[in-house]
C-alpha cells in the first residue's frame, strides 16, 4: 500500500518526537486516525471523552511534560470544540498543535454538512501558525513550520487537513520552482541579556533595602537559581499560582501565593518592598504589586512582550530565568543586613499559625480548608497536583504545601473550570509513575469532569502507579461566584444561578470500577486521605464542604467590607451560616496568639 498523506503525517509527528495524541475520532479525520492504526503503536492516541478534554490534555502534557502537547479533533464541531483547551495553553504560554479534519476539497465553499471556515475559527487561538492543506506536497512543511513555532515561540499552532487529502498518495515537493523542502529538528537556544544590561538591573538590587521576588511559572526551571539569588539579597518571593512549584514551601522566607487566593506575607512583601524582582510571571492584579513609583523594579522573561506589562520596571532583562540569574548572580552584593528577612520569616511564621487555626475551625459538615491542610503532610514524594478554578483553587493556593520535587498546576490566564482532571489525566501520562491528585469542585464536575472519569477506568490499569486521587468538594454552590457576588457586587447569593444540585460522585466513581469514598465528618477527613493513597485503584475521594466558610483575600479593603455588610442589609438566603462561619475565621486571627499565651499560663 502507498503512504498516504495520513501516513506522512504520523512518521514526521513521530520524527519531531511526538509520542502522544490525545482526541477524539470523525469521519473527518479517518484517514489519519487510520495511519494511527497502521503505525503499530508508535505514537499513542489517547480516546478523551470530549475534545474540549483533549485539548487541556495536550496543555498539561506541554506543562508537566516539558514538550509539545498535540490534540487532534473531527471538523465540524470536532474541531470547534478544542477552542477552550487551546485558549487555555495559548493563555499559559504552553506549545501546542492542534489537527483537526475538514470535509473535502471540491466542497468548500459549499455550505456542506460540519463545514466551518476552520482557518478564521483558529485564527486568534493559533494565530502564530494556521493553515489548511490543499496539495500532498505542502504537508511537510506544515507540520515542520507549525511544530517548530509552537515549541520555539511556545504559541498554539492549528493544521487542518481536508479528509480526502488524508487518505490522498503523499509526494515529496519536487525540486521546482514553488516548492518548499523543510526539515525537522528544533533546540531552544541560550538566552541571556547582555552583559551592559544585567550590570544595570545589579545596581538596582544592590541598592535596594526591602527586596521582594515574584515568581510564575517561568521560574520553574530555576529553583536553585532563584534560591540562590533571594538569598544573596535578603529577599523574600512570593508565588504567583503558576509558579507555585517553582519553589518549595518548607522555605521560611518564601511567602506563598499572591493575589486574590494569596496570603497575607505575600501582600505585605510586595506592598512594602522597595525593589521588585519579577521572574517570568504574568501576574495581571495591579492592586497586589507595588503603588507606581514605590519601588525600583527588574524583569526577567523570555517573552518580549510580557516585559513591563505589569509595573513600570527600570530594568527588563529578555532571557531565560535560569540562564540569567546565573549570569546576574555575580554581580549581586551579599546584604548583611537582614532585619527586612527577619520580618518576612516572622510574617510567614505568624501566617502559618493563622492558616492552621482557620483550617481547624469547625464547619457545618466539613471546613473546605481542613481537606486542603491535612493533603499537604500526606502527599507522596514527587506527587503531581492539579486544581480546577473556583473556591477549590483557594485551598490549593494557600493550603496546599510544596515539597521539593513536586509538581503542579491549573489553568491559569484562562481559570477555566473543567481543567483539573483532564490535566490529572494528562500528567499521569507524562509521568505515569508519579501520584497524581486532583482537587475539583462539585460545578466542574458536573459540568465535564465526570465524564473523564470514565477516561480514567478505560486506562488506569495501565499505569505504573495506580495512585490517582480526584478530591470533589461537594457544597451544592458555584460557591467562588457566589462570594464574588457577595464581597465584589454586594449582591445576596442569587440562588437560582448558584445552587447546583447534590450528586453522589464517589458512587458514580464505583459504577465504573474505580474506587469511592465519602467523607462528612471533619474528624475522618485525614484518615480518608490515607485511604486514598493506600488505594489500589484510582479514587473519587468526595468531601461534604460548607459552602459559608468565605475565602478570605489576603487583605479585605473598605469598599469589599461595605459592600458584604450590604449583602446581609439585603438578607442573604444563607445569611446565618455566613456570619457564623466568617466571624470564625476572622477570630481565627487572634486564635493563634490566644491558645500560646493559655500554653504559657
Amino acid at each position: 500500500m502507498a503512504m498516504t498523506v495520513g501516513d506522512f503525517l504520523v512518521e514526521r509527528l513521530y520524527q519531531w518526537g511526538v509520542r502522544r495524541i490525545y482526541g477524539y475520532p470523525g469521519d473527518g479525520i479517518n484517514g489519519v486516525f487510520g495511519a494511527l492504526n497502521r503505525a503499530n503503536g508508535k505514537i499513542r492516541f489517547i480516546q478523551a471523552r470530549h475534545e474540549e478534554m483533549a485539548a487541556f490534555m495536550a496543555a498539561a502534557d506541554a506543562k508537566f511534560g516539558g514538550g509539545l502537547g498535540v490534540c487532534i479533533a473531527t471538523s465540524g464541531p470536532g474541531a470547534s470544540h478544542l477552542l477552550t483547551g487551546l485558549y487555555d495553553a495559548r493563555m499559559d504560554h504552553m506549545p501546542v498543535l492542534a489537527i483537526a479534519g475538514q470535509q473535502a476539497l471540491a466542497a468548500l465553499g459549499g455550505h456542506y454538512q460540519q463545514e466551518l471556515d476552520l482557518p478564521a475559527m483558529f485564527k486568534d487561538v493559533a494565530g502564530a501558525f494556521v493553515q489548511q492543506a490543499s496539495a500532498p506536497a505542502q504537508v511537510r512543511h506544515l507540520v515542520d513550520r507549525a511544530i517548530r513555532i509552537a515549541v520555539g515561540e511556545r504559541r498554539v499552532t492549528a493544521i487542518i487537513l481536508p479528509n480526502d487529502l488524508q487518505e490522498a498518495e503523499y509526494s515529496e515537493p519536487p525540486r521546482a520552482h514553488g516548492t518548499l523542502h523543510s526539515g525537522i529538528g528544533y533546540t531552544r537556544p541560550k538566552m541571556v541579556p547582555y552583559e551592559a544590561d544585567l550590570q544595570r538591573a545589579a545596581e538596582v538590587l544592590n541598592a535596594g533595602e526591602k527586596v521582594a521576588i515574584l515568581v510564575g511559572a517561568g521560574a520553574l526551571s530555576a529553583t536553585d537559581e532563584v534560591v540562590a539569588v533571594a538569598e544573596r539579597l535578603g529577599a523574600g518571593v512570593a508565588k504567583a499560582l503558576l509558579g507555585k512549584a517553582a519553589l518549595p514551601d518548607d522555605l521560611p522566607w518564601v511567602t506563598g501565593a499572591i493575589g486574590l487566593l494569596g496570603t497575607e506575607p505575600s501582600y505585605k512583601l510586595i506592598t512594602e518592598c522597595d525593589t521588585l524582582l519579577m521572574i517570568g510571571s504574568g501576574f495581571p492584579y495591579s492592586e497586589f504589586l507595588p503603588e507606581e513609583g514605590q519601588a525600583r523594579g527588574v524583569q526577567i522573561d523570555l517573552k518580549a512582550d510580557m516585559l513591563g506589562l505589569r509595573y513600570p520596571m527600570e530594568v527588563n532583562l529578555h532571557g531565560d530565568a535560569a540562564e540569567t540569574l546565573r549570569a546576574l548572580l555575580p554581580l549581586l552584593t551579599e546584604k548583611t543586613e537582614r532585619k527586612w528577612r527577619g520580618e518576612i520569616e516572622q510574617w510567614r511564621a505568624d501566617w502559618e499559625e493563622k492558616l492552621e487555626a482557620r483550617a481547624m475551625v469547625a464547619a457545618d459538615p466539613i471546613n473546605p480548608q481542613r481537606v486542603a491542610f491535612e493533603l499537604s503532610p500526606r502527599l507522596p514524594d514527587q506527587a503531581i497536583i492539579t486544581s480546577d478554578s473556583g473556591s477549590c483553587a483557594n485551598w490549593y493556593a494557600r493550603d496546599v504545601k510544596i515539597r521539593r520535587g513536586m509538581m503542579c498546576s491549573l489553568s491559569g490566564g484562562l481559570a477555566s473550570m473543567g481543567a483539573a482532571v483532564p490535566y490529572a489525566i494528562a500528567a499521569k501520562f507524562a509521568h505515569p509513575e508519579r501520584p497524581v491528585v486532583a482537587m475539583v469542585g462539585d460545578g466542574a464536575m458536573q459540568m465535564n469532569n465526570m465524564a473523564e472519569l470514565i477516561t480514567v477506568a478505560k486506562y488506569w490499569q495501565e499505569w505504573q502507579n495506580p495512585q490517582w486521587i480526584c478530591c470533589v468538594f461537594n457544597n451544592e454552590d458555584l460557591n467562588q461566584v457566589t462570594w464574588e457576588q457577595r464581597v465584589m457586587e454586594g449582591d445576596p447569593k442569587f440562588e437560582a444561578s448558584q445552587n447546583i444540585p447534590n450528586v453522589p460522585y464517589h458512587r458514580f466513581a464505583e459504577s465504573i470500577g474505580l474506587k469511592g469514598i465519602y467523607v462528612d465528618r471533619e474528624d475522618r477527613v485525614a484518615a480518608a486521605w490515607e485511604e486514598a493513597f493506600a488505594a489500589d485503584r484510582p479514587v473519587l475521594l468526595e468531601f461534604k464542604t460548607d459552602p459559608d466558610v468565605p475565602p478570605l483575600p489576603p487583605h479585605i479593603k473598605l469598599e469589599q467590607a461595605k459592600n458584604f455588610a450590604t449583602t446581609l442589609l439585603h438578607g442573604d438566603p444563607d445569611q446565618g451560616g455566613i456570619i457564623k462561619q466568617s466571624a470564625k475565621q476572622l477570630l481565627g486571627k487572634v486564635m493563634p496568639g490566644q491558645k500560646k499565651n493559655k500554653d504559657k499560663e
